[in-house]
This record gives structure tokens, sequence and C-alpha cells, in this order.
């Protein structure tokens, strides 16, 4: 399984049967981003919130590759409406696809996004576990601590996790650090920061309160193989 990041929230996942999956292809607006909506490959879009720092280029990417898109009821509900092949959940299901098991988890955070001019809100926030080819992968979405992600550690072993250090809109890296203590994953990654003035940090500041070998600092573009 290879595993990339793509900037903010980005996350692609490539399994050994050739599968693509999207997590929050935030692309085009994205200053950190490498990836180009027009060209990417994606079989699969997984969602974890209605932000637009997240959805992004879910609809361009949609129309030309067809995938599958993955979110809450509510957001797939939404491009559901739209023509597009969906299937949706809510935090604490979980379902087998045909490329693994997928379940959303709770994240403390907001879901909304403008729609014509007006906002709506598109159900709860969400993290997303996602276990294939024997490796469980768990990106927190946009969320602040909380102490269920003891929980969350325990029942899946996770091989690689996605944490947010922005601050201000989610956790900074101190209680990022603590997520991992929680969550004790092989493999900790720091994403959603340095996007913007607002959510700048020096992802060193993370991978300093974490035991020596957990932490990796990705650029954009950069992957491992798990």
């Amino acid at each position: 399984m290879r595993i990339s990041f793509h900037g903010q929230s980005c996350v692609c996942i490539e399994t050994a049967e050739q599968k693509h999956l999207l997590i929050d292809p935030f692309l085009s607006g994205n200053p950190l981003s490498d990836l180009d909506p027009d060209t990417v490959l994606c079989d699969v879009i997984l969602l974890t919130h209605a932000h637009g720092d997240h959805v992004g280029d879910t609809e361009r990417i949609a129309r030309r590759t067809n995938p599958l898109i993955i979110s809450t009821v509510e957001l797939a509900g939404y491009f559901a409406a739209k023509g597009f092949r969906t299937h949706g959940m809510q935090p604490g299901g979980g379902h087998l696809f045909d490329f693994g098991y997928v379940k959303l988890t709770q994240a403390i955070h907001g879901s909304a996004m403008t729609v014509d001019g007006l906002p709506y809100t598109f159900g709860l926030a969400t993290g997303i576990l996602l276990n294939a080819e024997g490796k469980t992968i768990y990106h927190a979405g946009d969320t602040a601590l909380f102490s269920d992600m003891k929980l969350i550690g325990k029942d899946y072993p996770i091989d690689v996790a996605f944490l947010p250090i922005g601050d201000n809109y989610t956790m900074g890296p101190k209680d990022a650090a603590k997520a991992v203590a929680f969550l004790e994953p092989r493999m900790a990654v720091p994403i959603h920061y340095n996007t913007f003035p607002l959510i700048k940090q020096d992802p060193n500041d993370f991978l300093s309160l974490l035991d020596d070998g957990v932490g990796l600092i990705m650029q954009p573009g950069d992957f491992i193989s798990i």
C-alpha cells in the first residue's frame, strides 16, 4: 500500500489492486498542493466534513472519474442529488467495501458549506478509519483532542495516523502529541498546517513532543509504503 500527502489534509492511498483513494481532495486553491484535479487518478473519494478546504475539488474530480464518494449521510446526499455515486455513513458506523473496511469516527468540529450564496450545515464532522490489506490508517479530519481517541487506538491498532496540528480551528502541536499518546500509532504524520497564515506551525515542534521514530513530516508529494 502506497500513501502520499498532498498539502492541507489531502491524502492519497493506492492499494495493491491499484485502487486510488483520495481523502479530502483540496487541490485547486491550495498553495501547497502538487496534484492537478483534472489529471489525478481517483476511484474513491472520502470526505471528513463539509468545509471548502476538505471537500475541495470533489465535484470537479467526480465529473471526470465517477468515483464512489463516501461521507456522512448529509454530505453524501448532497452529492447524490447532483448525480454522483455515493455511500452515506455516520460516526460510529462502519462498512466493508471492495477496497477495504471504512469506519467513521467522531471529530469535534463543524461541517458546513455555502451553496448558492447561503450557508448550510451537512451533519457532523468525522474522522476516518481505513483498514485495507492488513493495515490501518486513521485520518482524524479536523478535530479537537478528545479522550475517546484512547478507545480508537485500543480497538484498531493504527499503522499511520494523520493528525491536524494547525491550531485555531483544530488541535495544535501539544494536543496533537497528546492524541498520539492516546492512539499509539506506529507512525504519526502532521497535517492541516501552513496552508494559510492563521494555521502556520513548525511541524518539528510536534515531532519534538513524540517518542523517537514515531513522527514523520511529509512534504506534498512525499509517499510512504506500508
